[in-house]
């Protein structure tokens, strides 16, 4: 429990009375009673007892330094216990000193410039005849008489302020009695001032009322290497706050995504802690390889890392580049950018933020198999078909329904066996923000852990994470940031994946235990695959650690002289620290023959070791270290009603990476899981290193005339490595235009409804070269062989590429145009965009025009063709219902289509074959148009030979009598979706809040096909409604084994239909009274509850729409329910 903090700095030591300390110890002084007043938390503690020493070495001698540090806080400060969060001390550890060097970096450019100019404003010192008082109001909307959140004030001329809490209440204390000016600023709203009269003995009482500027349209949306206001943004550029984020209890960033923006489709098809991310696509896959976006992180591309484990919490808000607005980013570009902004500090009294939540978290579905007398039938009918006498008897049969012996006829539920009724997860962060004129932060710390699902479970996933972001003015024209991350990401796992896993539990056989009565595992299952053993640490463990740290350095400069001239110069570094150690060892399973028995009667059981012959052990390190420098020249410039904007920048970025793998096997014990206890034999090792590197150089031009017609121009030269030197740089044009309508009398006068109507339109050329590197050398592979007549192996090397010094990226031309509205003084806000794009020069190979004959690795080139096409958009409805009730509705989504323009095809297939004209990673499939009732059935119709009642009939597609494999016919549906949206509702009822967030998708589809038969289990759904002869007439075929023509031939009768509509996220919440936390000097209190994933809508049934395992076999998305609270004081 936090009790407060001692800090003394009265007393001075004879060393200090030197004169020429006195300057220096006053400054330090005053500077350290400025922390503790303003950072009044566990790391600002810690920094004020390292900034004596700090301070002084600037400046002094390191025995001049004790003496300082002496000086300024001869007595420790005592800082409260640590917040009892799993690693919370080591981060804290960091991140205080972290501070502390900013710090001192910041103090010589406040001190220096003390002596030459006025002090930066102070908290004001009171004295006998000058009290202090508290000074109290409200804020208001004055045309909607709603309480106004988040406005920041402060005392003009001191370091006082406050910001409003949810009610639009402030407090301010240790006001100094007189007249004071009070200043009031909100995005959204016309900055006001106001002049009060604080009386001593009574303080004083403000309330205000702030004029809407329509919020919407003044926001600053972030785009590439800067910001621009809402307004007059020309680009397609999706944006959604962090706030709504926060609402979502998933604990990967890129899964809250989908639904969540227009245009944006992710599926998350795994729940596997620290593996749980989603695919992000931008308008859907628009080349043949790599569909990925480029993920920009506080402006820096590609960061280490990526974005899936960022902290929602620290997130201020995420755009979007979707169209030309993108070629600023050049050759990585071409499927789209997303740009992640971190929060930053605020002017005003600092805020700390506590934040934590407990949940559960169990699979929101998981597919029905069936039991053990259903199976045997079952098999009895696989029997039948083959002709031969059925495995099991009537009698035996009869024995597992009844259930009577444990040990003879056990019903086994794999699932039920394998996987936990619920596992924990929770999350906790800590965060301060605040500042004054000259300095502003925002710090966070932050855990997270998550359990997996199975029983005696091996997975687990914890993260620790810190931010420190800083922003400082140095000089009137000198601005600094300084910025500080880290993370730990520890993901420990069974030694075996998640979808071995999961198939062993598909195929676990019901009439088989899990465990014998007595508690030992069950028999050996398939090469000793028993899922209740490999889920769990007795096989060994396979831990993953990658600790990331990055930094950025920023310095922002105003040309004196130039008006709106600025030169900002910055160093980015990223490193990446990953260890992974995988340890396999023997595990022992225990079976029994059914008849040998111990003198008492009980079963004798026969131990068996299974696995792996002898322990071993997998080990690999890998670094990763990136440099990002860059230097941009902005100029803006308003002349009336010309606004012009020039920016130009450059940039260098180099990455260079290494690892090392070492395996080692017969281990003198398995308890030593350490690489020098290995034995020499079957010993491997093995590195590898690369360097990476980029440079570009990009401009931006925009100008607009009274906010009315716009226009602006981008392009980027840019170079990349991965291509020969002749190739290795491009020029990336872009142009957009944009004209608000609502600016033209002609509409204000006929639609005055309109608060803002803009037409948009863009066209741009973007790259995009997230291909294999150094395919323009050719490239060779190494290993052991044996050379005829030699009894002995032979190194050899032998050619595992062709090379193509033609290569190079692929190029993506779109075109956007677009529509903004904002209406009913901005209750009823919507935008839309029709968006085309020809990419060329995709990257694939001539395998099939050049026969296999050839006997040629072949490169790949830059042959192919994509057309896409779609529109997508989003709608907003606010509604204020009283002053502390209000909602907003927001409808979003997307529809994209791609379409084949060229790729190699082999000639002569046929045409309803050919890829050309269909969209991208279609399949051919065999379509199956019912079920054989009987034998009359099979003679009137082609079928495959040997085919029988119950199978699968296929359409004779070409007509000539037979099914082959000119009856496949290409089907326009992938596992992508061509659809994706979501609605999002949140409102805010007196106390109460409430956010629903649906997503749904359409047009996917998902091949599902289990192994079923001799190999494991059946789907009940397929046994409940497969053919007999009892009953002909059923909807899925006859008992298959696995060799049927219907099943080793991919046909549409396994493709199910994937739309869904899903509860995404629930968060209902209650903010405690103001006048019960004030009592307590508590700002903010809230208390929530969460859920994810907890409805879905569609029409597989037997697995996750969202899922991509043809067979079911898959680590399935996780149900949440969560319950947390958050305090700001």
């Amino acid at each position: 429990m936090y009790h407060g903090a001692e800090y003394h700095s009265s007393r001075l030591t004879p060393r200090c009375e030197s004169s020429w300390y006195r300057p220096l110890q006053g400054r330090a002084r005053a500077f350290g009673d400025d922390v503790t007043r303003r950072f009044h938390t566990v790391a600002a503690l810690r920094l004020l007892n390292r900034i004596g020493p700090t301070i002084a070495s600037s400046r002094s001698s390191a025995g001049e330094a004790n003496a300082i540090a002496e000086c300024i806080a001869p007595r420790r400060v005592r800082a409260p216990p640590s917040i009892l969060i799993p690693g919370a001390t080591r981060m804290l550890r960091l991140a205080s000193a972290c501070c502390a060097a900013i710090a001192t970096m910041a103090m010589p450019f406040a001190s220096s410039r003390l002596p030459a100019q006025s002090p930066p404003p102070q908290a004001p010192v009171t004295t006998p005849n000058q009290q202090a008082a508290t000074l109290t109001g409200r804020v208001i909307d004055s045309t909607t008489a709603q309480p106004v959140a988040g406005v920041q004030l402060v005392i003009v001329g001191t370091s006082l302020g406050a910001r409003t809490d949810m009610d639009g209440r402030f407090r301010i204390s240790r006001v100094p009695a007189g007249e004071q000016r009070v200043r009031f600023t909100m995005i959204g709203y016309s900055a006001i001032e106001r002049r009060v009269l604080v009386t001593a003995d009574q303080g004083a009482t403000l309330d205000v009322r702030m004029q809407s500027v329509a919020t919407r349209l003044n926001n600053m949306v972030v785009v590439g290497y800067g910001t621009q206001k809402a307004a007059t943004v020309t680009g397609s550029v999706s944006a959604v706050q962090g706030s709504r984020l926060e609402a979502m209890p998933s604990p990967n960033l890129s899964n809250m995504l989908g639904g969540t923006l227009p245009g944006v489709v992710s599926v998350a098809s795994s729940g596997q802690p620290g593996a749980d991310g989603a695919t992000i696509r931008i308008r859907g896959s628009r080349t043949l390889n790599d569909n990925s976006p480029l993920v920009v992180i506080d402006g820096v591309p590609d960061r280490a890392g990526g974005l899936d484990r960022l902290n929602p919490r620290d997130i201020e808000s995420i755009s979007v580049l979707k169209d030309a607005s993108a070629a600023i980013y050049g050759a990585r570009a071409a499927n789209g950018v997303i740009l992640v902004t971190t929060k930053r500090g605020s002017t005003g009294q600092p805020e700390l933020t506590f934040s934590a939540d407990y949940g559960s978290n169990r699979p929101a579905r998981l597919p029905e198999m069936t039991d053990a007398v259903t199976y045997m039938t079952m098999l009895n009918e696989v029997d039948q078909y083959r002709g031969v006498a059925p495995r099991y008897s009537a009698q035996q049969i009869e024995n597992f329904r009844a259930g009577s012996d444990p040990w003879l006829y056990p019903n086994t539920d794999w699932f039920a066996e394998v996987i936990r009724s619920s596992s924990p997860q929770s999350r906790a962060d800590v965060s301060l923000r605040g500042g004054a004129e000259r300095m502003k932060y925002f710090l966070s710390l932050g855990t997270q852990s998550q359990d997996g699902y199975y029983e005696n479970t091996a997975s687990r996933y914890n993260q620790y994470a810190f931010r420190s972001n800083i922003d400082g003015k140095a000089t009137d024209h000198l601005d600094i940031r300084f910025d500080l991350t880290g993370r730990l990401e520890d993901r420990n796992n069974p030694n075996r994946p998640a979808s071995e896993i999961f198939r062993a539990i598909m195929r676990g056989k019901p009439n088989l235990p899990a465990y014998w009565p007595n508690g030992l595992p069950g028999p050996d299952i398939e090469y000793g695959n028993n899922p209740v053993v490999i889920g769990t640490p007795a096989t060994g463990y396979d831990r993953d650690q990658r600790f990331y740290v990055q930094g950025t350095l920023n310095g922002t400069l105003a040309i004196p002289g130039v008006k709106g001239l600025t030169v900002r110069a910055g160093a980015n570094y990223d490193q990446m620290f990953g260890y992974r150690k995988q340890w396999r060892t023997p595990w022992t399973l225990y079976t029994w023959d059914g008849l040998a028995r111990d003198a008492s009667g009980q079963p004798l059981l026969q131990a068996a070791q299974r696995g792996y012959n002898a322990p071993e052990l997998q080990q690999d390190n890998e670094r990763n270290n990136g440099v990002l420098l860059n230097v941009v020249t902005d100029y803006q410039r308003q002349m009336g009603r010309h606004s012009l904007g020039l920016m130009a920048g450059a940039e260098r970025q180099t990455i260079d990476y290494s690892s090392m793998a070492a395996f080692r096997k017969f281990f003198l014990s398995d308890q030593l899981d350490e690489i020098f206890a290995g034995g020499d034999a079957e010993k491997q090792n093995g590195g590898s290193a690369g360097l990476a590197r980029r440079q570009n150089y990009f401009s931006r031009i925009n100008y607009n005339f009274a906010d009315r017609y716009l226009i602006e121009f981008v392009g980027r030269y840019d170079g990349s490595y991965i291509f020969a030197q002749d190739r290795r740089f491009g020029f990336f044009p872009g142009v957009s235009g944009g004209w608000r309508l609502s600016e033209e009398s002609f509409v204000r006068n006929t639609l005055p409804m309109f608060n803002d109507l803009k037409l948009r339109a863009s066209w741009g050329r973007t790259g995009n070269d997230r291909i294999d590197q150094w395919q323009y050398l050719a490239s060779y592979g190494y290993g052991n062989g044996y050379v005829f007549g030699v009894n002995q192996e032979v190194k050899s090397i032998y050619p595992t590429r062709t090379p193509n010094p033609d290569v190079t990226w692929e190029v993506a031309n779109q075109a956007n145009l677009g529509l903004d509205a904002s209406l009913f003084h901005d209750r009823l806000s919507f935008t839309v965009d029709y968006f085309t794009e020809k990419r060329d020069d995709i990257l694939w190979f001539r395998n099939a025009s050049v026969p296999q004959s050839a006997g040629l690795v072949l490169p790949r080139e830059n042959i192919g063709k994509v057309d896409s096409r779609g529109v997508d958009g989003s709608v907003t409805w606010r509604q204020k219902l009283s002053t502390n009730s209000s909602f907003d509705v927001t409808l979003n989504g997307g529809v994209t289509k791609n379409t084949i323009r060229f790729w190699d095809e082999a000639p002569g297939a046929p045409e309803w074959q050919r890829s050309t004209g269909s969209p991208m990673n279609t399949g051919l499939y065999y379509r199956s148009i019912g079920v054989f009732r009987d034998q009359a059935a099979v003679n009137a119709y082609p079928h495959w030979a040997g085919a029988r009642p119950g199978d699968l009939i296929f359409e004779d597609v070409d007509g000539d009598g037979a099914i082959t494999t000119d009856d496949r016919v290409r089907i326009g549906k992938t596992g992508e979706p061509t659809f994706t949206g979501g609605l999002m509702f949140t409102g805010r009822f007196g106390g109460f809040d409430a956010t629903a967030f649906f997503a749904g998708a359409t047009g996917a589809t998902q091949y599902l096909a289990t192994e079923s038969g001799d190999l494991g289990n059946y789907l009940a759904d397929y046994a409940d409604n497969r053919w007999t002869p009892e009953n002909p007439d059923a909807t899925q075929p006859r008992t298959f084994n696995g060799g049927e023509y219907w099943r080793s031939n991919a046909n549409t009768f396994y493709l199910r239909n994937a739309d869904y509509l899903r509860l995404k996220t629930l968060e209902i919440g209650y903010r405690l009274p103001q006048r019960l936390l004030s009592t307590m000097r508590v700002r903010q209190a809230r208390v929530y509850a969460s859920g994810l994933n907890l409805l879905t809508w569609d029409r597989m049934k037997l697995m996750d729409p969202e899922a991509r395992s043809s067979s079911a076999q898959y680590y399935p998305q996780a149900r949440v329910f969560n319950f947390g609270t958050s305090f700001t004081f």
